[in-house]
């Protein structure tokens, strides 16, 4: 009876059919990806209009400008929704894996603006931070290669651009394969790419709190192919998932408490031991030492 409930919902849709907000940027007629090498170039030859900067967007973009470098990873909880925008698909893997965080992304530094490479159901994306970072609701984290390991970034970056022009499809499936990627085996597979391995991928029946959300999980599974005994790569958190490697140093940690949204970053509770602060728009932000 559930199940079938489940499918009148998905088929009756819901509000604004799960869409987030940079979905809502997409220009009336575009066909493909919105954030593609297609629409790309049209931006920039003018065959689609520029998107106008709100003051939140400038800060963020004036804050990725000063703090942020190529091959860093930004941690964000989106709103993506699924069966008709019923069922809240990010919201869900955050609390089911436990973690504050449901999608990520890699920066590259491209004529001096922060861009943000990450795949979603259109395939692999190119957006600048300032138009990534609208789509989130919750905390918002920076992880950096530590030291030793920067000279790998160029790997990142190559593999990264690469996805990007052949426009890899997105992993419905979340499978193991490299035919189609979902948004944390991209990142994960970017940085093996260049012999890095940040993290290894958890069973779904072994997320933290999968006892917590025995309907969610009912209904999940009943209505995809997703299957318990699936290995899938995380977010993670302290313990599990990328936000944990040993590799990675935090640069942004997310404030407990209080979410990252796009009214322009804030300063985090607590600071990396690397940082010192600097203000931007009158809000101080860190600054990671070189």
């Amino acid at each position: 009876m559930r199940v079938l409930l489940w499918l009148v919902l998905a088929f009756n849709g819901g509000q604004d059919g799960g869409k987030e907000p940079t979905d809502r940027l997409i220009p009336p007629g575009w066909q493909g990806n919105p954030w593609g090498p297609a629409a790309t170039a049209a931006r920039k030859s003018g065959q689609l209009p520029p998107i106008p900067d709100t003051p939140a967007m400038t800060q963020w973009d004036q804050w990725g400008r000063k703090v942020l470098k190529s091959g860093d990873i930004l941690f964000r909880r989106g709103d993506a929704r699924i069966l008709g925008g019923l069922f809240p698909f990010s919201r869900f893997i955050a609390n089911v894996s436990g973690s504050q965080y449901s999608h990520i992304g890699t920066v590259v530094i491209e004529d001096g603006e922060p861009v943000v490479y990450d795949t979603t159901k259109a395939s692999v994306r190119r957006q600048p931070l300032k138009i990534w970072i609208l789509d989130n609701t919750g905390a918002f984290g920076v992880k950096r290669l530590k030291p030793a390991y920067q000279g790998q970034v160029g790997k990142v970056v190559e593999y990264l651009h690469d996805v990007y022009k052949r426009q890899i499809p997105f992993d419905y499936e979340l499978s193991a394969d490299d035919r189609d990627l979902y948004c944390v085996e991209m990142a994960e597979k970017a940085f093996r790419h260049a012999g890095l391995t940040l993290s290894e991928p958890v069973l779904l029946a072994d997320m933290e709190n999968i006892n917590q959300f025995p309907l969610c999980v009912l209904g999940f599974t009943s209505l995809t192919s997703l299957k318990l005994d699936q290995a899938v790569f995380f977010p993670g958190n302290e313990r599990h998932g990328i936000w944990s490697s040993p590799l990675l140093e935090t640069i942004y940690p997310p404030a407990p408490g209080r979410a990252s949204k796009p009214s322009g970053p804030a300063e985090p509770a607590r600071k990396p031991a690397a940082a010192r602060s600097k203000s931007i728009a009158g809000r101080p932000i860190p600054t990671p030492r070189n």
